[in-house]
C-alpha cells in the first residue's frame, strides 16, 4: 500500500493520536478555565484504537504519539500502549503528558511498550509551575520524569511554552539543569487560537529570539532526523542535555511537516489549525472497512493546503490546542 503523500510532495510517517480532550491541569494557555466538557460523542474506543491504528500502519505511519488533553486519564490508557505496541509496523511509540501519573505507572507503561515521553514543565519556579499551570503538582512531575529514566525510557523530552512576562526569565534554569541531565529540552513558541488571541498578543516571545541567544551561546545546530519534523535540535559539548526549538511562525515551517491527528473523537486533521476535520469514525468499526478507510486517507492527503496560514493571524477552527491533541 502506498505511503501518504500531499500534493506537496511531503510524506507522512508520524500520527499523533489523540485519545481524549479531558485534562486536570488549567494551563493558561490552553485551558485556562479548565476543561469543560461539550457533549461531544464518546471518545474511541478500544477496538476503534485498533482499526485506526492498523489502517495508518499500512499507508506508511512508523511513529504514534498518543496525546490529549491529558491521555493518562484515560483508565485503559495501558490498554492503548499495548495496541499501538502490538503492531510490527510501527517503530516508535511516544506521548505527551503533564506527568502527573508518570510517577506511579512509568514502570508499567515501558513494559507495555511505551519508548518515549514529552512531558510538559513550563517552569522549573514551583511558583511559576503553578501559576501557569493552575496546579501546585511541580514536585510530583518532577518525580515523575525521575521514575521515566529510571523506568529505562530511550528519551525523555520536556516541553515547554515560553511566555514573555511570564517563565521567559528561566531560560538559564532550563539550561542549567540539562547540563548534567540527558534530557532533550523542547522550547515551543507560543501559537495562536481561537480562544487565546489577547493572551497570544500579551506573551507571545519570538522563537527566533531564542535560536540566536542559544547560538550566541555556543549552542551549536544539530541535523535532523527524518522524524524530528520542523524541531531545530541544538547541542553544546558541556552540556548532556539537547535543545529543540519549535517555531512555527518561522518561514518554511511546513515544508517539513511530517504529521497528521486523528482527534478522540475519530476526526482526522491534516493541520492543527485551518480546518474542521474529516470524520473517521464510520469507517473504524470493522476491519472489513480498512480499504475503504485507507482510500480516504489518501483522498484527504490530495487537499492538504500548503501551510498553516498562521502568518496572517488565520486560526482556523482550533480554540485550544487539547481539542485535538497538539
Amino acid at each position: 500500500m502506498s505511503q501518504l503523500q500531499d500534493s506537496f510532495g511531503r510524506r507522512f510517517h508520524y500520527l499523533r493520536m489523540s485519545v481524549t480532550d479531558v485534562c486536570n491541569f488549567k494551563c493558561t494557555y490552553c485551558l485556562p478555565d479548565g476543561y469543560r466538557p461539550n457533549g461531544r460523542d464518546k471518545f474511541l474506543g478500544l477496538d476503534e484504537i485498533n482499526n485506526l491504528v492498523a489502517a495508518f500502519a499500512e499507508v506508511g505511519t512508523q511513529k504514534i504519539r498518543i496525546t490529549g488533553g491529558e491521555p493518562t486519564l484515560r483508565k485503559d490508557f495501558t490498554d492503548i500502549i499495548r495496541i499501538v505496541a502490538d503492531n510490527d509496523k510501527i517503530n516508535t511509540i511516544a506521548m505527551t503528558t503533564n506527568g502527573y501519573r508518570l510517577e506511579q505507572h512509568a514502570k508499567e507503561w515501558y513494559e507495555a511498550g511505551l519508548r518515549r515521553i514529552n512531558v510538559s514543565v513550563d517552569s522549573l519556579d514551583p511558583k511559576m509551575f503553578y501559576q501557569i499551570t493552575g496546579e501546585n503538582k511541580f514536585d510530583k512531575v518532577m518525580r515523575g520524569i525521575d521514575a521515566a529514566l529510571e523506568a529505562g525510557f530511550e528519551r525523555v523530552k520536556i516541553n515547554a511554552v515560553l511566555l514573555k512576562g511570564l517563565n521567559d526569565k528561566d531560560l538559564p534554569s532550563f539550561l542549567h539543569w540539562i547540563k548534567n541531565s540527558p534530557i532533550d529540552l523542547r522550547f515551543i513558541e507560543l501559537m495562536e487560537t481561537g480562544l487565546g488571541r489577547d493572551y497570544f498578543q500579551t506573551h507571545h516571545l519570538s522563537g527566533a529570539d531564542i535560536k540566536s541567544q542559544l547560538i550566541t551561546d555556543g549552542w551549536s545546530r544539530v541535523p535532523s532526523a527524518v522524524e524530528d519534523g520542523p524541531a531545530q535540535n541544538f547541542s553544546r559539548s558541556d552540556h548532556k542535555g539537547r535543545i529543540g526549538l519549535i517555531m512555527p511562525y518561522e518561514q518554511h515551517f511546513c515544508a517539513s511537516c511530517n504529521r497528521l491527528r486523528v482527534s478522540a473523537n475519530g476526526k482526522l486533521h491534516l493541520c492543527l489549525f485551518t480546518e474542521n476535520g474529516v470524520d473517521l469514525r464510520d469507517l473504524l468499526q470493522d476491519p472489513s472497512h480498512r480499504p475503504e478507510l485507507i482510500e480516504r486517507l489518501h483522498g484527504q492527503l490530495a487537499q492538504k493546503k500548503e501551510t498553516h496560514f498562521l502568518h496572517d493571524g488565520i486560526t482556523g477552527v482550533t480554540q485550544h490546542l487539547a481539542s485535538i491533541g497538539g
